[in-house]
């Protein structure tokens, strides 16, 4: 019988890979400051010329790091939540190198009350 989660976990909505690291400057310096299990924050991107479901993913402390975005043709569904004004968040999973590349996976979370 599978585990039921508890009222107080966040159901996870989606496993990603947070697209656009390469591009975001500072990004190389501060990866030693990411911690796996680390909450994250979604911020919708509406006006975005390259994706109509734009968002993006940034660190959840004090100064928040943007890391990237929710790849594209994955986001549409976190996108409409987040217009309709559900609470989201998200959680690192993983975090590696490959080459200059820093390849970071999230989990979305849908946060309780």
């Amino acid at each position: 019988m599978a585990a039921t989660p508890s009222a107080s976990s966040p159901l996870v909505l989606l496993e990603c890979l947070i697209a656009g690291t390469s591009h975001r400057e500072g990004l190389k310096p501060y990866e030693p400051n990411l911690q796996i299990d680390q909450a994250l924050t979604l911020s919708r991107e509406a006006d975005s010329t390259y994706d109509d479901w734009a968002v993006r993913v940034y660190t959840a402390d004090a100064d928040a790091m943007w890391l990237g975005y929710l790849p594209e043709g994955r986001n549409e569904t976190i996108a409409r939540l987040l217009d309709a004004g559900f609470k989201l968040g998200g959680r690192l999973t993983h975090k590696a190198w490959e080459d200059d590349w820093l390849y970071l996976e999230m989990e979305v979370l849908l946060l309780g009350e």
